[in-house]
């Protein structure tokens, strides 16, 4: 099992470093940096815990992994509403306050890590729903979290557990 990951901008763009090497990935257009207010771009430095995996049970099979796993549902959302009392957890739509669709018509939701930030207490505005999950074309930014190929996910989540951390550098 891998005790942790690495992720860092480096001189050829951002990579996730595990096990038996570097992979490329996609953060947030903020870069690498201290996380202050939701909504900045960045992707948060600092050394995390991984929490469970969500996936799109219709579009693939549960994958390999050591991590409580949940089937994401057409109603899943995730609350980036920083003055609603459920702000950085999991919600169902219909939904009051402002919220994030789990169930995406694009791929990048199909695998997804939870990643524990923010979240042992949430602070308000700090910043919410950062996860590590399926890369978009060209590796396009995130909102703040990273994002792989979708092969080099599955991967990683066959050899993380729930002691695995993720560290995000800003060297």
């Amino acid at each position: 099992m891998i005790d942790i990951v690495t992720v860092r901008d480096d001189k050829t763009g951002p990579i996730a470093d595990w096990g038996a090497g570097a992979r490329r990935c996609a953060i947030g257009p903020g870069g690498i940096g201290e996380k202050t207010r939701e909504g900045d771009g960045i992707t948060p430095v600092g050394v995390w815990p991984v929490r469970r995996v969500l996936y799109r049970a219709d579009r693939q099979p549960a994958p390999n992994t050591n991590l409580p796993i949940v089937p994401i549902k057409k109603n899943d959302g995730w609350c980036d509403a920083p003055e609603d009392k459920n702000y950085n957890l999991p919600i169902k739509f219909p939904y009051s306050a402002s919220a994030e669709k789990l169930w995406r018509a694009d791929a990048l939701y199909d695998v997804v890590v939870v990643v524990g930030f923010n979240d042992a207490p949430v602070v308000a505005g700090r910043g919410s729903a950062i996860f590590v999950h399926v890369a978009a074309t060209g590796f396009a930014h995130t909102e703040g979290c990273i994002a792989l190929k979708k092969e080099d996910l599955l991967e990683l989540l066959a050899e993380i557990s729930p002691a695995t951390k993720i560290r995000i550098d800003a060297r």
